[in-house]
């Protein structure tokens, strides 16, 4: 996932990007290893990096690597998320540990209960999220945007503010980034008045395709870069006309984020995250 926060124009956008992405040079030769999702289990955040600047046509410079517990942690260090669950959840996968139930509607949600909530695709019979919400990877993503949002309005709630830079400390004792915690609190006075109805989110566009009998997620250039354009645009307070929904689905535009420039305060940070447990479900 692609973040980008400006404090000077108080926007910032989130774009996915499905772990299947074709990231390979031969499509007549694809092997798994050419996911994109694979580059980071094999070649580590930096090659990821570079190969996400590729697919967006930026220059974003930062990453962090997220491991599903500090989402637990998180979660439960500020009592917990209010989200609605879009769907009945049910999935148990021996091999992983990974038991994932949750019942559909309005609810407050645990760490533990987060972690389910985001990385479900399916149920144990096959079925997903609905098509018009995006199934699988892609209903996935949705959701994943849809709760950090949620988690962003209940981490700035008064009772929380006050924690926050406890709350970053933490954190960053347990991510792998090339962030320091001294790049990241100058932005803390602006952040906490953030508007999180200030968030474009969506994911790149493109279409699911089989390369040598695997099935990748190809992504289309020319929509995306008009998305990276248009999301840019958004961040740094340039209106424009053009399409603005989330739908989550697979061929639908994207919307991304801007050039990232180290000047605190006044220009946006881009930010690569990445879940350490999450590549096979």
């Amino acid at each position: 996932m692609v973040c980008s926060y400006n404090p000077k124009t108080q926007r910032a956008s989130m774009l996915s990007i499905p772990r299947d992405t074709f990231v390979g040079k031969s499509k007549s030769k694809a092997t798994g290893y050419d996911k994109i999702n694979s580059v980071y289990s094999n070649k580590g955040p930096e090659k990821t990096l570079e190969l996400v600047n590729e697919l967006t046509g930026m220059n974003i410079k930062y990453y962090v690597v997220v491991n599903n517990q500090v989402v637990i942690d998180l979660v439960n260090n500020i009592g917990g998320v209010y989200f609605d669950v879009p769907i009945d959840m049910n999935y148990d996968d021996k091999t992983q540990n990974l038991h994932i139930h949750l019942k559909s509607g309005y609810q407050k949600i645990d760490g533990d209960h987060a972690e389910q909530l985001l990385r479900f695709r399916h149920n144990n019979n096959g079925t997903s999220y609905p098509t018009e919400y995006g199934d699988n990877d892609f209903g996935r993503m949705k959701t994943q945007r849809d709760f950090m949002i949620e988690v962003g309005k209940q981490t700035l709630k008064l009772k929380n503010i006050t924690h926050i830079k406890s709350i970053m400390t933490t954190l960053f004792e347990n991510i792998e980034t090339n962030v320091t915690l001294d790049d990241v609190f100058p932005y803390v006075p602006w952040a906490v008045s953030f508007d999180m109805a200030n968030i474009k989110s969506n994911q790149i566009a493109g279409i699911a395709q089989d390369y040598n009998k695997l099935s990748f997620f190809a992504s289309d250039e020319e929509e995306t870069q008009k998305i990276v354009k248009e999301m840019t645009n958004y961040v740094k307070g340039i209106e424009t006309e053009g399409p603005q929904e989330d739908d989550g689905k697979a061929t639908i535009e994207v919307k991304n984020q801007t050039k990232n420039e180290t000047k605190k305060q006044t220009n946006t940070t881009n930010t690569t995250k990445k879940s350490t447990k999450s590549t096979k479900k």
